[in-house]
């Protein structure tokens, strides 16, 4: 008799004596709470180690890391340092940390990256909105007569950054002075734009986060995964 068919005989035959004798149905025993047992440290080397897993763990969760495999992480760090061979070579080793990195960083900016598919959607039927082959959306706000940057041109621009939400994070306008920049030193919206500017001319850019700075933040003001609308004047095309 295996385990399944032992368990409903066990249950069968309970029902049967309960509906026999009619007894008051008995409340349930509640278990006690799991209590963790706190590490036996017996030396320096039980401290260290058991050190070395708070501090991964504390720099996993910032990375924003919510569970790991921990018998096989416990097998591989066994195999590092017995010098065992490893399933995985060194180069397959990053490259799925860098894989599950980005697959975890998408889940917990999910929402964002929706919505900002949806502005682009939305965006792109806009009366004057140009959609380009990668993705980059314009708009003419004041057209320009001069030469146009090439693709390695050094500019001088006035400039305003600001998230989907309207929020600014950077502006040349509020520094009084006009940004010298190279058109092939810049995130690739900007590289691609300024290249469709005559000199004198204002576009408002709409930027997706992979022509911006992609899965990464850009300091305190730019999360990962951020779509960008910028206001660009180009001023003049700098001499070499």
């Amino acid at each position: 008799m295996n385990k399944v068919t032992l368990t409903l005989v066990v249950s069968l035959f309970a029902a049967t004596a309960m509906a026999q004798t009619k007894k008051a149905p008995v409340k349930k025993a509640v278990a006690p709470p799991s209590v963790s047992m706190a590490p036996v440290l017996k030396n320096s080397l039980d401290s260290a180690s058991y050190s070395f897993g708070i501090m991964m763990g504390n720099n996993l969760k910032g990375a924003g890391i919510t569970s790991l495999n921990y018998s096989l992480l416990n097998k591989a760090l066994t195999e590092a340092f017995k010098n065992e061979k490893a399933v995985l070579s060194t180069d397959e080793a990053q490259k799925a940390i860098s894989n599950f990195f980005q697959e975890s960083s998408k889940k917990q900016h999910a929402a964002s990256i929706a919505a900002g598919k949806a502005f682009f959607e939305k965006n792109k039927q806009v009366a004057g909105v140009v959609t380009t082959a990668s993705g980059l959306q314009y708009q003419v706000i004041t057209p320009g007569t001069g030469a146009k940057p090439g693709p390695t041109a050094s500019v001088k621009v006035h400039y305003k950054g600001t998230l989907l939400d309207g929020t600014q994070f950077d502006s040349s306008y509020d520094r009084g002075e006009a940004t010298p920049l190279s058109v092939n030193n810049v995130i690739p919206g900007w590289t691609e734009g300024l290249q469709l500017m005559p000199t004198g001319a204002k576009y408002k850019f709409f930027v997706p986060y992979a022509l911006a700075y992609g899965e990464r933040a850009a300091g305190p003001q730019i999360p990962a995964y951020s779509d960008l609308i910028f206001e660009i004047e180009l001023i003049s095309i700098e001499a070499k």
